[in-house]
């Protein structure tokens, strides 16, 4: 019996379209969360799944859906997707690559006309990158958003509110896109790794065993603004100072007592910031993130208190801001065994694996059953122009997807 596939041509052609919407001219794509580009790249995503006859739906946190009817009515749906925002001037296969690989499938299963167990929803989500909040149309979807996220989001609430509002959305919406799980049959995504490992044991697919647990602050040492020329070194209280004292301390911290885990800095400002007045604020973006709940609890206690003895080192006070927390999520053993059965059928070498970075698959797992399958970045680049994966490794990953659907879906 021939194995269905993907057609190459045609999932190729639609990420090569896609991939220009929002191009930098590097490789790249800028497509932040609500951004001109990333609107006309939903808008194309519209079009495009209406053209191929699918039925297409908008819900309440603006995550985009086509939908395939191929089970007995009110049969539960599986989703497959990802997202087509981007970090800013990031990469074209991030997030795109399980959108364009969920809509090819449905394509697929609509002209060989099968009948599944359930029907299917390709789903492009809202903001997965956390330009304004992250995972915000999964978590909804979850139901697990709150009213004290959307007051406090990482990327500040008025970013938020105007963002909304360029997309058409109400605010209150999101807080009532939540899915019935007896409607759910489960969530499977396909992803770039992001990482260098399937590259280095020459596999072709991950098996995605769990996902990472992260938090993320907004921390704000508050010092003395002065004169920078006749204030002298022993008498400053420079903010700039002790949040670059602590970035080290954290780096040092986590390389030497928690090896298995990550911080990063990823923005410092400087008030007033000017040449010549010593720093009397500064605020900065803290990120870190591990594979186990106790170890990120661990993590977390450590490094405020690490952030506390630089403050007061520095004769600063400082203030903790919490910008959000996702917990470390195990993938679903049934999603992982019907991924390794279709890696093996198509005679693909296959890995298990744990992601590092943070997916929509992570919000959805109190929800419904979730899988992720990953397929190799080159030089485990990404969120940069240099991300890439093959396209050998794309067509691989679609067809990995393809097959576990029908392994799932196969009406008995």
């Amino acid at each position: 019996m021939t194995t269905l596939t993907i057609n190459s041509k045609r999932f190729q052609e639609d990420f090569e379209t896609l991939a220009r919407i929002g191009d930098t001219g590097d490789g790249g794509v800028h497509r932040p969360t609500f951004s001109e580009a990333h609107l006309a790249a939903r808008a194309w995503f519209r079009e495009r799944a209406e053209a191929d006859g699918l039925q297409v739906q908008v819900d309440g946190a603006g995550n985009h859906s086509a939908i395939l009817r191929c089970s007995p009515p009110g049969a539960p749906a599986l989703l497959l997707g990802s997202h087509l925002d981007s970090v800013s001037h990031g990469g074209r296969f991030d997030g795109a690559l399980g959108v364009l690989a969920a809509l090819e499938v449905l394509r697929v299963i609509q002209e060989a006309n099968l009948t599944l167990r359930f029907d299917l929803e390709a789903i492009d989500f809202t903001d997965e990158e956390g330009s304004l909040l992250g995972l915000l149309g999964s978590s909804a979807v979850a139901g697990i958003i709150s009213q004290a996220e959307l007051d406090n989001p990482r990327g500040g609430r008025q970013l938020l509110l105007d963002g909304l509002a360029r997309a058409g959305l109400q605010e209150a919406d999101l807080l009532n896109a939540k899915r019935d799980p007896a409607q759910m049959a489960g969530y499977l995504e396909l992803h770039i790794e992001q990482g260098p490992r399937l590259e280095q044991d020459r596999a072709q697919i991950g098996i995605v065993s769990g996902i990472v647990g992260l938090a993320s602050y907004l921390l704000t040492f508050s010092g003395r603004a002065d004169h920078a020329g006749t204030t002298a070194m022993k008498d400053r209280r420079d903010a700039a100072q002790g949040a670059c004292a602590f970035t080290l301390s954290a780096r040092r911290l986590v390389m030497e007592k928690f090896p298995e885990c990550v911080v990063n800095t990823g923005a410092l400002q400087l008030l007033p910031g000017a040449f010549n007045i010593v720093p009397g604020i500064a605020l900065l973006s803290l990120e870190f993130r591990a594979p186990e709940q106790d170890r990120l609890d661990e993590l977390e206690q450590a490094i405020l208190e690490l952030a506390r003895q630089e403050a007061e080192s520095f004769d600063l006070q400082i203030h903790f801001e919490p910008k959000g927390k996702h917990l470390p999520t195990p993938m679903n053993p049934l999603m992982q065994e019907a991924l390794r059965k279709s890696a093996k059928k198509l005679g693909l070498k296959s890995m298990e694996m744990a992601s590092g970075a943070g997916h929509d698959a992570q919000a959805l797992a109190g929800l419904c059953p979730v899988g992720m399958i990953f397929v190799p970045s080159v030089a485990g680049a990404s969120h940069s122009p240099r991300e890439l994966t093959r396209w050998r490794n794309c067509v691989n990953g679609a067809n990995t997807l393809l097959q576990t659907v029908l392994v799932l879906g196969k009406v008995k």
